[in-house]
């Protein structure tokens, strides 16, 4: 059996579930964030087999998360959710990937028939409010088999996105960095502005060491 779910089935003692989540985009300074819970439906030998490869989604190649993302949607109660770039302006960008796994969380929480199950959250930081038991696992994606899957659904869903937005706003490269601070990026926001996809508070440090001391919002460039 894969290691994280060998690291999952220790829960199983005590409760009837195991949800995990986590979230793909905290670091970009373009695009929503995305964050996914995953709850598996049953567990017997074809469904590990067949997610063998399970891992953090960072480690994966994007072929193999696409593969995966398909077995974890067709063999699980799931729920992906954004947070938008409003959000994260207004409550930053940890209380919106915290708020967006919340969301996720309850989703799935609906659809289990039983209400003992717990959460496993990657990372530090407990999702606050969250009226369920949980526990947080730092490098979550790596030890836990719902955590990773969580995190493969996240990472898909968001790169999706940002390919779609990357035909609106070509200038920015967005297919490929996914709204990443690389060099290609900002230099595309140093010459035609920034969007209304931009998270504006993640760029106030560049154009204050390139002296530009006011930038525009641009529609389309």
């Amino acid at each position: 059996m894969n290691k994280r779910f060998i690291f999952d089935k220790q829960f199983l003692n005590k409760y009837d579930y195991i949800i995990g989540t986590d979230e793909a985009g905290r670091g970009p300074g373009a695009g929503p964030v995305f964050a996914a819970a995953v709850c598996f439906k049953a567990l017997n030998n074809e469904i590990l087999d067949s997610l063998e490869k399970l891992n953090d989604s960072k480690k994966l190649s994007e072929k193999m998360r696409e593969k995966l993302y398909n077995i974890i949607i067709q063999n699980s109660f799931y729920s992906i959710a954004q947070g938008s770039i409003s959000e994260i302006e207004k409550f930053n960008i940890l209380n919106t990937s915290l708020n967006s796994m919340k969301k996720a969380c309850i989703d799935v929480s609906e659809k289990l028939k039983s209400t003992n199950f717990i959460v496993l959250v990657d990372g530090n930081k407990n999702i606050p409010d969250l009226q369920f038991d949980q526990q947080t696992i730092i490098k979550g994606d790596s030890k836990s088999a719902v955590v990773s899957a969580a995190s493969i659904l996240a990472k898909v869903s968001r790169d999706r996105f940002m390919f779609e937005l990357d035909k609106e706003f070509p200038l920015y490269g967005w297919a490929k960095n996914k709204g990443y601070l690389t060099k290609q990026h900002l230099d595309a926001v140093d010459k035609f502005g920034l969007t209304k996809w931009h998270r504006k508070k993640f760029f106030e440090k560049h154009f204050q060491k390139s002296n530009q001391l006011t930038f525009n919002l641009v529609s389309q460039p």
